[in-house]
């Protein structure tokens, strides 16, 4: 940790400020009281890794505008520098206006009108607004620095798990094609309407993407039903777990009779390897949530949804899903997420078979 020279605040490194970062969403998980990251871009000023006079100006000024809980430190080393404004008790609407205004006040009493003119400042606030989590725009990545620092770790194992994705699906999509066949036949010849079902679905990072499953309901059905079923099974925590069929309606009536067959045997889900060709998930990983199952979400619950693409089969599916509270299934997703090497995919990939035969391992 590196002081600044003259000022009572510590002024950290990125990657403490980084680690500084993924414990204050943790606290504001638990306390729900959202934090503001504010960013300045300084790097027009800076030319040299050395601390110039500018530099020593521009920490002791933003001193000036801290409180003792706040944090600050590099965001990027020697581009960007990083102030965690934490437990915002309430957050109006001109917040950003005012700190940022203050903050632009007191560097143009400091510092060269041309110099401020190179600074450029961005805010990001955490929680992301509700808007986000309509899924209206992926999530705000500036918020997640630590996670990128961790991809980046593990850049060649996950090189190999993307390989892997294209030449599973690929080799999938060869295998089965005369299953596909006989399905989409089916489909078609027992019920008006399109052989596939295009589903919004939730993706990396929040990143929206068409989902395809064979169709195994009619036509222009209503989803309010399942809906409220989600709903139900989100909030009800206490009794969700001894109700079988999680995230899906059993004896309803819009489901079709060959729909009825390739859900339980999971055949529906085979359309799910173009997804995977096409890079929007991958073999293994969390459950791809529907957009209006996100907005029900608990802050906590978002993490499930980033670093990681979703996938056909994961660690929830294989270890009995239908036995399983919400929380519990999130908690299966971090874990995953938390402990993913090359070798637990090859595990649950060995695992579904059994958890699809079983009953247990269709989404």
């Amino acid at each position: 940790m590196k002081m600044s020279e003259a000022g009572e605040y510590p002024f950290f490194s990125s990657t403490q400020l980084h680690h500084m970062l993924n414990i204050e969403r943790k606290r504001t998980e638990r306390s729900k009281k959202p934090f503001l990251l504010l960013l300045l871009d300084i790097s027009k000023l800076i030319t040299t890794e050395q601390e110039n006079e500018n530099l020593l100006i521009i920490k002791n000024t933003l001193n000036a505008s801290l409180r003792e809980t706040d944090i600050i430190g590099w965001y990027k080393n020697y581009h960007s520098i990083g102030i965690i404004f934490t437990e915002i008790q309430e957050v109006p609407d001109n917040f950003t206006d005012i700190i940022i205004h203050k903050i632009y006040n007191r560097l143009n009493r400091q510092l060269d009108p041309d110099l401020i003119k190179n600074i450029s400042i961005s805010f990001h606030l955490f929680p992301e607004p509700c808007g986000n989590m309509a899924l209206d725009e992926p999530f705000n990545i500036f918020l997640y620095p630590d996670l990128t620092r961790k991809s980046i770790g593990k850049k060649i194992p996950l090189g190999v798990k993307k390989v892997i994705d294209l030449a599973g699906s690929a080799t999938a999509l060869l295998l089965f094609a005369p299953l596909f066949i006989a399905i989409a036949l089916a489909v078609k010849l027992t019920s008006p309407g399109p052989v596939f079902f295009k589903q919004e679905r939730v993706g990396l990072n929040g990143k929206i993407f068409p989902f395809l499953k064979f169709r195994s309901m009619k036509t222009n059905c209503d989803s309010k039903e399942h809906q409220d079923y989600i709903k139900k099974y989100i909030n009800d925590q206490k009794n969700c777990a001894t109700e079988p069929g999680v995230f899906k309606l059993t004896n309803d009536s819009r489901i079709t009779k060959v729909g009825s067959f390739i859900r339980k045997t999971s055949l529906d889900e085979l359309p799910q390897f173009i997804n995977v060709l096409k890079g929007d998930m991958s073999l293994v990983g969390p459950r791809p949530p529907i957009p209006y199952e996100c907005e029900l979400y608990d802050i906590w619950h978002r993490r499930r949804l980033l670093s990681c693409k979703p996938g056909i089969t994961g660690l929830w599916q294989v270890t009995g899903r239908s036995r399983t509270t919400f929380d519990e299934m999130v908690r299966l997703d971090l874990k995953y997420i938390r402990e993913w090497s090359l070798f637990l995919d090859l595990k649950i990939i060995l695992m579904t078979p059994k958890a699809v035969v079983g009953g247990d391992g269709a989404m």
